[in-house]
């Protein structure tokens, strides 16, 4: 019987993985929302994880373009809620909002991202999960109002050396874009642990157009962000960088911070 229950929990969740993919999946980049790479682990049984993703952009569009609002001095605050159901899975919930003078604070939509991951007890040489991102953005935030993100994500953590790499794959539901197909948004993340507390390294953020045919450079989305993670409590999170894009369609400046915090499971008192 226990041989049948370890063969059975692989083939379950290899069963989920295949129906996540089965669904499809334009975000452009992460649209500077929330701007991070993904790493494998997912959060723990019963814990809810709280993250406020907050950047602005100091270098970006001045000028309304089809529609959309500018993004030059736009304030972007997002709030994560992840909670880990077992572990294998968790299911994350982002309420994404914005600042900018003359247009006030406004909601910009909601997202769902479930996600599952290879459990420790595969003993796999790296870390592997697979997210789907679902979700709605306002039109006069992005030109698809409705959007679904898969993002495949690899890890691995050699000595003091950290490596991540997000090949996401998005495509648009509802919009201008929905006829374009499957999009390509590759991101990556290296650091180094300077010391206990202290990482820093790089993080990339592209977005290359369709995948039978990728856009011209000057038309994708590039970004590159030397960033600092610090290491201070298993329950905090903190991650800062500052990025600058290196295409005509890419904002060329932006400062990210991510704040976050691990909540343990309650436990209710015997006989409630």
């Amino acid at each position: 019987m226990r041989t049948i229950l370890v063969a059975w929990k692989p083939a379950c969740l290899a069963l989920a993985l295949a129906f996540v993919i089965l669904l499809g999946a334009s975000a452009r980049a992460q649209d500077n929302y929330e701007i991070q790479v993904y790493g494998a682990d997912t959060v723990e049984p019963g814990a809810t994880m709280v993250e406020l993703h907050s950047n602005i952009t100091a270098e970006g569009t001045k000028t309304f373009d089809d529609g959309l609002y500018p993004t030059n001095n736009a304030v972007h605050e997002t709030l994560e809620i992840t909670h880990g159901f077992n572990s294998w899975f968790e299911t994350g919930f982002y309420v994404f909002t914005a600042l900018r003078n003359g247009q006030g604070w406004q909601w910009v939509g909601d997202h769902i991202r479930p996600r599952f991951r290879a459990p420790e007890s595969w003993h796999w040489p790296v870390g592997v999960s697979l997210s789907t991102e679902f979700g709605y953005q306002r039109r006069v935030f992005s030109p698809d109002t409705w959007t679904i993100e898969l993002r495949p994500i690899v890890d691995k953590k050699i000595g003091p050396w950290y490596l991540a790499f997000n090949p996401a794959m998005d495509k648009s539901i509802h919009g201008e874009n929905v006829n374009q197909g499957w999009t390509f948004s590759p991101n990556a993340k290296f650091s180094y642990d300077f010391t206990k507390w202290i990482a820093g390294g790089l993080e990339y953020y592209g977005a290359t157009g369709p995948v039978t045919s990728f856009d011209p450079l000057a038309d994708q989305q590039q970004q590159f962000f030397p960033a600092i993670d610090l290491n201070v409590s298993p329950k905090w999170e903190f991650n800062f960088g500052v990025g600058v894009g290196t295409t005509r369609s890419t904002d060329h400046l932006i400062v990210k911070g991510i704040v976050g915090y691990r909540f343990d499971h309650i436990r209710l008192p015997h006989g409630w």
